[in-house]
C-alpha cells in the first residue's frame, strides 16, 4: 500500500468493490430483477468502500494487513444472498473475484514502485487499466462460456473443491497483501508472480475439470435415458407386431365373418346376429390403442405398458390429467413412466399374489406434475424396508427416476404401504406450458 488521504483510500476501495461485485454479477444468475439487483449492489458497494476507508484512517497498519482478506466475507455474504445459485458455486465465483482483486493490488503497487517510484496516482491508473481489462475479458470472453456450463459446475461443485479453491486463492492473496514478505525486490516480485500464476492456473484447471465431469455425467444420464427409451420402443414394437399379426388374421377371416352375418340375415336370426356382432366388436376393441390423455407421448407409453401388464394378468387402473404439451421433454417422460411401470410390473410378478394390481395416477396442478403409482410387491420389499435399506439401492430403474426428476428440481419417494410399493414423483415445471 502506497498511502494517501481518505479520498485516495476511498477511490482504491471503490475500484476494488466495483471489480469484485461486477465480476460476480456478470457470472451470476440473480435471485431478483436486474434493476433491483444493480441498485442493491451499488448501495452495498458504496457503503463498504466508505467503511473500509474509515478503517484506513483509524488503523492504517491493520487495514494494510487485513483489508484484502476481510473484504471477502461481507462481499461474499452479500453476493451469495443475491444469487440464485448454490453455496459452492457462489464460493467459486467469489474466490475468482478475490483472485482478480489480489492480482490488481499486486500489479498496481509493485509496478508503481518499480517504474514510477511509488507514485500514488500511477498505482491508481495501473489498477484502473487492469480492472478494465479484467472486466472486458469477463464480459466479452469468459462470461458466455461460464453461463453455458454453469449447470455442470453447480452439480459438480462440492465442499472439497470449494475448500481447495478458497484456500489456494487466500494463500495467493496473503502473499500479495502481507507486508513482511512484500519487501520490494526483484526476487520477491518474481516469487509473488509465480504464486499468483499458480493460483490462476489452479482456478482455470478446476473450472474446466468440473465442466468435463459435468458433461461426462450428463452424457451418462442421457445414455441411461436412451437405453430406457429403447427398452420402451422394443416393448412397443413387440405389441405392434402382435397387433399386426392379429390384423392379418382378422382380414383373413373377414370372408368367414361376412358369410356368417349374411347367413344370419337370410335366416332372420336377429338375436344370434346381434350377439355375434357384439362379440366381434369386443374382440376388435381389445386391440385398440387406449386414450388416457391428450399428450401423445404419455398416452403411447401408458397404452403399451397397460396392455403388457394385462397380458401378465395384472389389473391396471389409470387416471391421467395433464396438459397436451407440458414443459417436460418426451424422453424424460418416457424414462420416468417406463421405469415406474417396468418396476411395478416386475414387483407384481415377483409377489406371487393371486390378485395383483397397479393403480397409476398422474395430474398437473399449475406448474407441478404429480405422479403416484401403487403396485403389489413381494415380501422381500417389506424386509428391505424394515431393515432400513434404501429401496433404490441396487435398482437402476428407481435411481433413474430420481436422476430424471432432479432435472426439474423434483422430488421422489419410494415406500411400502400395506403390501403395496408406492412410487411418488413431483416435477416442478418452467412457466411455459401450452395447453
Amino acid at each position: 500500500m502506497l498511502g494517501g488521504s481518505f479520498w485516495v483510500a476511498l477511490l482504491r476501495n471503490g475500484m476494488g468493490a466495483v471489480l469484485m461485485m461486477t465480476v460476480f454479477l456478470l457470472l451470476d444468475r440473480p435471485r431478483y430483477a436486474m434493476k433491483r439487483t444493480v441498485l442493491c449492489y451499488a448501495a452495498v458497494g458504496v457503503l463498504l468502500a466508505v467503511l473500509f476507508s474509515v478503517w484506513y484512517l483509524a488503523d492504517r497498519d491493520g487495514y494494510i494487513r487485513f483489508s484484502g482478506p476481510a473484504s471477502f466475507l461481507p462481499i461474499g455474504f452479500f453476493c451469495g444472498k443475491m444469487s440464485s445459485e448454490g453455496i459452492y458455486l457462489s464460493l467459486y465465483k467469489m474466490t475468482l473475484c478475490f483472485y482478480f482483486l489480489a492480482l490488481s493490488v499486486f500489479c498496481g503497487v509493485d509496478m508503481a514502485r518499480w517504474w514510477f517510484d511509488g507514485n500514488i496516482w500511477s498505482d491508481l491508473a495501473i489498477r484502473f487499466v487492469l480492472d478494465t481489462v479484467i472486466l472486458c475479458f469477463i464480459a466479452l470472453k469468459f462470461r458466455k462460456t461460464f453461463l453455458e456450463n454453469v449447470d455442470y459446475l453447480r452439480k459438480e461443485m462440492d465442499l472439497f473443491s470449494a475448500f481447495i479453491l478458497v484456500g489456494s486463492v487466500l494463500m495467493a492473496a496473503l502473499v500479495a497483501y502481507w507486508p513482511p514478505i512484500h519487501t520490494f525486490s526483484v526476487l520477491n516480485i518474481v516469487r509473488i508472480f509465480i504464486i499468483m500464476a499458480m493460483a490462476g492456473i489452479m482456478q482455470y484447471l478446476i473450472f474446466y475439470l468440473y465442466i468435463y465431469l459435468g458433461k461426462r455425467h450428463a452424457c451418462q444420464e442421457e445414455m441411461l435415458l436412451l437405453a430406457m427409451n429403447e427398452q420402451f420402443l422394443r416393448r412397443q414394437l413387440e405389441l405392434e407386431k402382435q397387433a399386426e399379426e392379429e390384423a392379418l388374421r382378422m382380414r383373413h377371416d373377414i370372408r368367414y365373418h361376412c358369410g356368417l352375418i349374411e347367413d344370419y340375415i337370410k335366416k332372420g336370426e336377429t338375436e344370434a346376429l346381434l350377439s355375434y356382432v357384439k362379440q366381434y366388436g369386443e374382440e376388435t376393441e381389445t386391440h385398440r390403442i387406449e386414450h388416457f390423455c391428450r399428450n401423445r407421448a404419455v398416452n403411447s407409453i401408458l397404452s403399451v405398458y397397460c396392455r403388457y401388464a394385462r397380458e401378465e394378468r395384472i389389473q391396471v387402473t389409470v387416471d391421467v390429467a395433464i396438459a397436451k404439451r407440458p414443459a417436460v421433454r418426451d424422453i424424460d417422460l418416457a424414462a420416468i413412466l417406463a421405469n415406474i411401470f417396468e418396476n411395478a410390473i416386475y414387483e407384481c410378478l415377483c409377489s406371487k399374489c393371486a390378485d395383483r394390481e397397479i393403480a397409476f395416477r398422474m395430474s398437473q396442478k399449475g406448474h407441478k406434475i404429480v405422479i403416484q403409482c401403487r403396485s403389489t410387491c413381494s415380501s422381500e420389499m417389506h424386509f428391505r424396508k424394515s431393515s432400513g435399506k434404501s429401496l433404490t439401492e441396487g435398482r437402476l430403474g428407481l435411481s433413474s427416476i430420481e436422476k430424471t426428476a432432479s432435472r426439474y428440481d423434483g422430488e421422489t419417494d419410494f415406500t411400502v404401504e400395506n403390501g403395496m410399493l408406492v412410487t411418488r414423483v413431483l416435477l416442478n415445471l418452467p412457466r411455459r406450458d401450452r395447453n
